[in-house]
């Protein structure tokens, strides 16, 4: 006998079901900006670059990784937040430089830990602790640097500043490269780095470039 389902229950099924948009259809959390609801995309032992599909919310593959690039800690997005007018004009009146736009992207959040996740798609808290400013062909692209809520070790640090210098080397090092092609021209430029304050500064702007978007 074959089952017969309405037309309401079909619905209520698929809205149980169906999986919240990870850009928009999570928060970044009440207690924003100092403590985080996180997406998380790649992780260190990603080969592949994955990225989220804004039409979907799925991953999907962006490249993969050909060369010796790996990215240095978890590294995702900081749901409803949009790196728009807002971004940009922080940028300009933080670097005295006049940055047209951002790069229409959620803000971009790495997160150190000590412990391995060994996949992305996942959700997880994490707190600001500072940043770096990058310029990516002219757009404001900025990074949030964060750790993970109860991590043995980095839940010690509370700022940019009192991170080994190692760390800071090995992430600066990969966003300034992890673009970059054989024989062709950096793409990407460090304007500055800075600490939770300006964090915190970063992520509210891009919470409002979010609802005006």
């Amino acid at each position: 006998m074959q089952a017969e389902f309405s037309t309401k229950e079909i619905e209520t099924t698929v809205k149980a079901q169906s999986k919240a948009h990870p850009w928009h259809g999570i928060t970044p959390g009440d207690a924003a900006p100092d403590l985080l609801t996180a997406f998380i995309e790649i992780v260190p032992s990603d080969t592949v670059k994955y990225e989220i599909d804004k039409q979907t919310g799925y991953l999907k593959i962006d490249r993969p990784q050909k060369y010796s690039n790996i990215v240095p800690s978890l590294y995702g997005f900081i749901p409803q937040t949009y790196c728009g007018d807002g971004i940009a004009k922080l940028a300009s009146d933080k670097t005295g430089r006049t940055i047209e736009e951002g790069d229409g992207d959620p803000l971009d959040i790495c997160v150190l830990t000590e412990y391995t996740i060994t996949h992305g798609d996942i959700l997880l808290q994490a707190r600001p602790i500072g940043g770096f400013r990058l310029i990516d062909k002219g757009e404001a692209d900025d990074k949030i640097i964060a750790v993970l809520k109860g991590d043995a070790m980095y839940e010690a640090f509370n700022d940019l500043s009192e991170l080994p210098d190692g760390i800071i080397d090995r992430l600066q090092h990969y966003f300034l490269t992890y673009k970059n092609l054989p024989d062709q021209p950096t793409v990407m430029e460090l304007a500055s780095i800075y600490g939770r304050e300006e964090a915190h500064e970063v992520i509210r702007t891009a919470i409002e470039d979010y609802k005006a978007l």
